[in-house]
């Protein structure tokens, strides 16, 4: 448990902080795309959630745990990917009025917030799935899935309302 503690406060420092560089870094015009891919990944782990809730509902077990584990691999890719945006470019403006932008800002705040408290919570269930620690996995999913769920579809319409409902000008 010490390693996963630790883990979930060094990675949210360590985005906070790579985060916070006043100069971005120049790694290339790609790196502009990645908003995109940052889109299809939280997509993707959206389904993918979704397909392992179904599969250990039917006691399906392997193909939940795949899931399960593809999730967690799509969760690192939209970390790297995340990061590599965010220390290259700057921070994209959005351009909704109104109510719409309230809206807007209540999503990307509570995205943001669960993000960094689902982290541990994964970390935990996937801890004690792997140890075969069945019923503390069970009862750490039922907080950890639903935040992590929420998380993934919200950071989808983030990226919607963004760079396709209310793109820069």
């Amino acid at each position: 448990m010490l390693f996963i503690n630790t883990l979930s406060v060094v990675v949210p420092l360590v985005v906070a902080v790579m985060l916070s560089f006043p100069n971005k870094l120049d790694f290339g015009e790609w790196t502009k795309n990645l908003s995109h891919a940052i889109g299809i990944i939280n997509s993707l782990t959206t389904t993918v959630l979704l397909c392992g809730l179904g599969f250990i509902k039917k006691g399906k077990v392997h193909l939940h745990r795949i899931a399960m584990t593809i999730a967690f691999v799509l969760g690192g890719l939209f970390l790297v990917c995340y990061l590599t945006y965010h220390i290259s470019n700057p921070a994209n403006k959005f351009y909704g009025e109104g109510v719409i932008r309230y809206v807007y800002f209540f999503i990307l705040i509570s995205h943001v917030g669960l993000s960094l408290i689902v982290l541990p919570l994964v970390l935990r269930a996937i801890f004690f799935a792997i140890t075969r620690q069945f019923s503390r996995h069970k009862k750490i999913v039922r907080f950890a899935y639903p935040i992590w769920l929420y998380v993934s579809v919200t950071g989808v319409i983030v990226y919607f309302m963004l760079y396709h409902l209310f793109p820069a000008k």
